[in-house]
C-alpha cells in the first residue's frame, strides 16, 4: 500500500516543499544514475520488486480530480543523482490532476543540482524561494522590527 499521506490524505497538508525526489519509482532505472540505484530500491525486472516499486512510486498514485495542497517541487537542472525529469513528470501530474485551486509550482535550480554542490548563493536564493511560498501559502505575515503576528 502506498503510504504517502500527502497522496493517500492530501487534506492533511496545506502547503508542501518537495525537494529533488525520485517520484517515478518504476522508471528510475532508466535515468543516468538509475542502474546503481536498483541494489538500493529494487528492479522491475523482478515480480515482486515491481509490486513494490509501484506500490509506493508517487507519480503512478496521483488521482485526478483531487485537491491537492498547494506544493513547491525542487530540482536541479544539472543534477547528476536525481534526474530532473523526476519533479517535471509530477509536477505537470499533480498539475492536471489537483481541484483545490492551489499552486503547484516546480522551481529548477539551472547551475547546479543539489546538496553538497550548489554555492551558498544557490542555496541562500533556494531558502528564500521555499520560506516566501510557505509564507503565501499559509498566511503568514512579518513586521519589521517586530516579528511575525
Amino acid at each position: 500500500m502506498y503510504a504517502d499521506p500527502k497522496l493517500q490524505h492530501p487534506q492533511l497538508a496545506r502547503a508542501v516543499v518537495s525537494a529533488v525526489g525520485l517520484y517515478d519509482m518504476v522508471r528510475f532505472a532508466t535515468d543516468p544514475n538509475g542502474a546503481f540505484n536498483t541494489t538500493e530500491y529494487g528492479s522491475i525486472s523482478d515480480p515482486e520488486q515491481f509490486k513494490a516499486l509501484y506500490a509506493y512510486s508517487p507519480y503512478h498514485h496521483v488521482t485526478p480530480k483531487t485537491a491537492y495542497p498547494a506544493v513547491l517541487m525542487l530540482t536541479g537542472a544539472t543534477d547528476g543523482r536525481v534526474n530532473p525529469m523526476h519533479s517535471r513528470k509530477f509536477t505537470a501530474a499533480l498539475q492536471a490532476a489537483t481541484t483545490s485551486g492551489y499552486p503547484i509550482l516546480l522551481r529548477t535550480s539551472m547551475k547546479s543540482g543539489h546538496g553538497i554542490g550548489s554555492s551558498l548563493s544557490e542555496r541562500i536564493a533556494q531558502m528564500s524561494d521555499e520560506l516566501s511560498f510557505l509564507f503565501d501559502q499559509l498566511g503568514m505575515h512579518w513586521k519589521a522590527g517586530g516579528g511575525g503576528r
